[in-house]
């Protein structure tokens, strides 16, 4: 097989020559001293697999030339050089479609790690293949810390795998858009592990769970003094991250005074305390978290316009589990790993039919509800009892979505469903209970049910031996 061909363009000899003589052993390496030149080669046929694009060149730079390259090839892969660390202009360009970028001066090993990030991205597994017994699946779960791992199947998630590597290294506040469950908070935890603060900490405030003036102290801290049962002094999570990372999830429920709060400390990095009469600077990336409509909120002037665009120097929306279920298999192999450790199990089998109702079930609770599927089959150890329950589910949500009712409102109708099935099961327990003259292995059985699944029933519905 032929080599790759690299295209490097940069206005400066000793960085054309030195990166051609690192990439020449493994790469045909092709060289350009401008945007123009390089844009003109393509023009004439030159179809690189690579291109080595610096920023700073004069004439066109480097974001005028990556623009006018997508124009012409819009899928070529372009990985960004710069001596300057300038957060605006890489993000503008990670936003035009760079693949990676780094710093001048690079070494060998970083050069020729970017290039190999840049044209071999983990591979996706098979489909519908369970991740143990892919060898290219175990690349696909990035663990993050002991409770979370990134999966990157999809190429959706392996588009966001790879602006996170990106958007990471740069020290801007990132907006992280999707429905509940969907993983916001492990994009947010990679993030940071792949950042330079990530010996520091990660601090998450969830907006939502607190009242107003708590949420305010939670963030700011205060002072003696400043409410009753204030007796000394705290600092918030602002301090207590101090060049580290904080994660504000769903911080659409912040209200306007805080949110115009939160607005200054983007803007200089300071704030008071509650009570405070003087000022404290932190230096904290900011990453922010919320399933609303923000562009709603905005129109609906329940979230504040300028404080979006602070949070707006980079977008990542997660998609629904329902449009990557490339993910499912290895997300049930990796919480059926992790769950059954955690509750000091032994890991129970992932069926084909377990995988094929998966696959075929919406999981409008996304990730979240994946990860509670999960658990309850490992605290049942019953297979059918589950997919039923799985099945009666996707029955509910589906009456509910033809009624109009959206399943995601926890409305009444759902309520009433919920209770109907509920009561339908009770009495099938009860009357197997009463034909088996209340031998509850006999009646496990009737029910085709295992006996420690009918125990856990019959304690959920309440259903007593007489």
């Amino acid at each position: 097989m032929s080599a790759l061909t690299i295209l490097v363009v940069d206005d400066e000899p000793s960085i054309l020559s030195q990166t051609k003589t690192i990439l020449e052993p493994n790469y045909n390496v092709d060289t350009a001293t401008s945007g123009n030149e390089a844009l003109g080669r393509i023009r004439n046929g030159l179809s690189p697999h690579l291109i080595i694009l610096d920023m700073l060149m004069p004439g066109m730079d480097g974001l005028q030339t990556l623009e006018s390259c997508r124009r012409i090839r819009p899928d070529q892969k372009v990985l960004m050089i710069s001596s300057l660390n300038d957060p605006s202009k890489v993000v503008q360009a990670i936003k035009m479609g760079a693949a990676d970028y780094i710093l001048k001066p690079f070494g060998e090993d970083q050069i020729h790690d970017a290039v190999r990030r840049t044209l071999c991205p983990a591979p996706a597994p098979p489909p519908q293949h369970l991740p143990e017994t892919s060898h290219s699946a175990k690349e696909i779960v990035h663990e993050v810390d002991d409770d979370h791992a990134f999966v990157a199947a999809s190429p959706a998630m392996r588009q966001i795998r790879g602006q996170v590597s990106l958007i990471a290294k740069v020290d801007v506040p990132v907006l992280l858009l999707g429905e509940s469950g969907v993983g916001k908070e492990v994009v947010a935890r990679l993030i940071h592990r792949m950042s330079p603060r990530s010996q520091r900490p990660l601090l998450k405030v969830n907006c939502a769970a607190l009242p107003v003036d708590l949420l305010e102290s939670e963030l700011f801290g205060y002072e003696q003094g400043a409410f009753t049962g204030a007796v000394k002094s705290k600092p918030g999570k602002f301090e207590m991250c101090s060049k580290g990372t904080i994660l504000l999830d769903e911080i659409g429920e912040m209200t306007a005074p805080l949110q115009a709060k939160l607005l200054h400390v983007l803007q200089d990095g300071r704030f008071s305390r509650l009570g405070g009469r003087t000022n404290v600077s932190v230096d904290v990336r900011v990453l922010a978290a919320t399933n609303i409509d923000i562009e709603k909120a905005i129109s609906e002037r329940t979230f504040r316009e300028d404080l979006y665009y602070r949070l707006n120097a980079f977008t990542i929306r997660i998609p629904p589990l329902r449009e990557r279920r490339e993910e499912i298999a290895p997300l049930l192999s990796h919480f059926m790993k992790t769950m059954s450790a955690r509750i000091g199990k032994p890991a129970l089998p992932i069926s084909q039919k377990m995988l094929q109702e998966c696959l075929r079930y919406p999981w409008p609770g996304n990730l979240r509800e994946l990860g509670n599927f999960l658990k309850r089959y490992l605290v049942l150890e019953d297979e059918n009892l589950v997919l039923e329950e799985l099945r009666i589910q996707d029955t509910e949500d589906v009456q509910i979505m033809e009624d109009g009712v959206s399943s995601y409102s926890g409305s009444g109708l759902k309520a009433r469903l919920k209770n109907l099935k509920n009561d339908a099961e009770s009495r099938e327990i009860r009357r197997a209970l009463e034909n088996a003259n209340w031998n509850r292995k006999v009646a496990a059985q009737k029910l085709n049910i295992s006996y420690k699944a009918l125990l856990y029933k019959m304690k959920q519905h309440r259903v007593l031996s007489t």
